[in-house]
């Protein structure tokens, strides 16, 4: 049953992105090569910047990063509270890097769900915990990433730092983002509707790969999306909520302490519209792991245009991204081969009972 419903919310999540991430690939390239193409001249001058980087703040920086994943394993743990069960900070962590790491090699967002769920269960955690587990955390972070970016493009539309066309593409992507947002309000209100919409898209994919189809499975993943939703709309929210604040607050202030250590400390505006805006685009990039050159040409556009050097911002982003995604993700590796160990041995201690 746990494998039937991990495959049906995989099937139906990835459904919906497929057929539309080429195109959002091909922009988003595009986009991050014209962005990227103009920082590298400022390689040479970002050594000197390198030399004279404050070592304290640097350090700031990393202890803020380690924070943001103890606020990731809180988020976890927050999540399975909901389903009336405890579960620890640290294999909280430990799950949060390794599924990461999964994701940025197999699936992105979907597979990371996927990967959270399965080693959830085979650490004992319910279906529907391990469920929430898959698909909440996505869901909070993105919704705060989200409200950075609306805020920062606030901020470069007062400051007028925004060009026609970056004008036009942000926004864009926020409408976007919006009318899927207002598409999952809609699907909780109208939870029937919503169920045979997905049947029928997850029906005529299935058709056009030519792979067989059955509609329980599409069925059992909007149920438990519902019964997400219904745990949260009746004040479970509050715990998450608080882990993905304290994951996506550290993670901006390890960027703060990064221009402070490089001293050219920023506003709060100006450090939300160079952060937000470029996430988002690296999640929508699907086939670009962590959103590689995506995120780092569009933080380099939007910093440098707010006047911040380009020596500074290239060691600053550089940096960055080697904390907050390289050096975590190149650690969850062992992690994932940590935990597929764990579960099959846990599930070769209880075959003797079993038999």
């Amino acid at each position: 049953m746990a494998k039937n419903t991990t495959n049906g919310a995989t099937k139906t999540i990835g459904t919906l992105i497929a057929s539309s991430r080429y195109l959002v690939l091909l922009v988003l390239l595009g986009l991050a090569v014209h962005l990227v193409l103009p920082q590298l001249t400022s390689l040479e001058h970002s050594l000197r910047v390198i030399k004279t980087l404050v070592l304290w703040a640097v350090a700031l920086a990393v202890v803020a990063q380690v924070l943001s994943y103890l606020g990731s394993g809180y988020l976890l743990r927050e999540i399975v509270a909901i389903s009336h069960q405890r579960f620890s900070l640290v294999k909280g962590i430990m799950i949060t890097l390794a599924s990461s790491s999964v994701g940025v090699v197999a699936g992105g967002m979907v597979g990371t769900a996927a990967a959270t769920y399965r080693w959830m269960r085979s650490r004992g955690v319910s279906s529907e915990g391990a469920t929430l587990a898959g698909i909440l955390p996505l869901l909070f972070n993105n919704a705060l990433l989200i409200l950075a970016a609306i805020f920062g493009l606030i901020h470069l539309l007062i400051v007028h730092q925004l060009s026609p066309i970056q004008s036009i593409s942000f926004s864009l992507i926020l409408l976007l983002l919006g009318a899927g947002l207002g598409g999952a309000l809609w699907g909780v209100r109208h939870r029937s509707e919503s169920t045979a919409l997905a049947v029928r898209v997850a029906s005529r994919w299935a058709r056009i790969r030519r792979k067989p189809y059955t509609s329980t499975e599409t069925g059992d993943a909007m149920a438990r999306l519902f019964s997400a939703w219904d745990a949260l709309h009746g004040g479970g929210w509050r715990g998450p909520a608080l882990g993905a604040a304290l994951n996506t607050g550290f993670d901006m202030l390890t960027l703060y302490f990064l221009f402070l250590a490089a001293t050219v400390p920023i506003g709060l505006g100006a450090l939300l519209a160079g952060y937000g805006l470029p996430l988002l685009f690296g999640k929508m990039a699907f086939l670009l792991p962590g959103g590689v050159g995506v995120v780092e040409g569009t933080m380099a556009a939007l910093y440098t245009g707010l006047g911040v050097p380009a020596p500074v911002v290239v060691v600053v982003i550089l940096t960055y991204r080697l904390l907050s995604f390289w050096l975590p993700t190149l650690l969850g590796f062992p992690i994932a081969a940590y935990l597929q160990h764990a579960e099959k041995d846990h599930k070769e201690s209880i075959l003797p009972l079993v038999h």
